[in-house]
């Protein structure tokens, strides 16, 4: 029965470890050294759809903070009566729920899920890859964040003019782009030789 206990306690210490938001957000290298799973994740992401692992992460620094269960905050009734969210976002990559759906629909992954690190910068990836094969450069992570807020469509009918402060939110998204892949080209090389080496 000890035994048993035991086991449970450390599942759940692991588990809490695993789903939680790095100890240095700011740093790429010390997030991988930390999360050798989310480093796989970005590196397979990378394979499959051409996104740089420190694009998908400013992304995912933007849209979550590294949080698997990051919602919107509910509007309130009345100033003070928590009501509806308002909208369908879920997880690290904030997806909407239809959109998820079309995803999960296209890649054939039905079991995704947004709480999911992997299954989360795959959709990010596959987001991406649809700009890619309209001209959108790989590490234009402003264009590819306004994108992905707006749409594709639009981003060609310029929305986002009109929303200064997603302006200014993308801005942020390229410049902690830039700031990780200057990081990510000093600790690349060390992270792939350890990449085969850590379970």
């Amino acid at each position: 029965m000890k035994n048993n206990l035991t086991i449970f306690l450390t599942f759940l210490i692991l588990f809490g470890c695993a789903s939680s938001p790095p100890k240095n957000p700011d740093n790429i290298c010390k997030i991988f050294q930390e999360k050798r799973s989310w480093y796989k994740a970005a590196i397979r992401t990378e394979k499959r759809w051409k996104l740089p692992p420190y694009v998908l992460m400013s992304f995912v620094f933007q849209e979550s903070s590294f949080q698997a269960n990051a919602r919107p905050e509910r509007e309130q009734l009345l100033g003070f009566i928590p009501w509806f969210r308002p909208s369908s976002a879920k997880g690290y990559s904030q997806a909407l729920t239809k959109t998820w759906d079309d995803y999960k629909d296209e890649t054939g992954n039905g079991g995704a899920d947004r709480n999911n690190f992997s299954d989360s910068a795959d959709f990010i990836g596959w987001y991406a890859s649809k700009g890619f094969y309209q001209g959108f450069e790989r590490t234009d992570a402003r264009s590819l964040y306004l994108a992905y807020h707006e749409g594709y469509g639009g981003f060609k009918k310029r929305t986002y003019r009109k929303k200064q402060w997603l302006i200014k939110v993308a801005d942020r998204v390229q410049s902690r782009s830039e700031m990780y892949q200057k990081q990510y080209w000093g600790c690349a090389k060390d992270l792939k030789k350890k990449r085969f080496f850590i379970f």
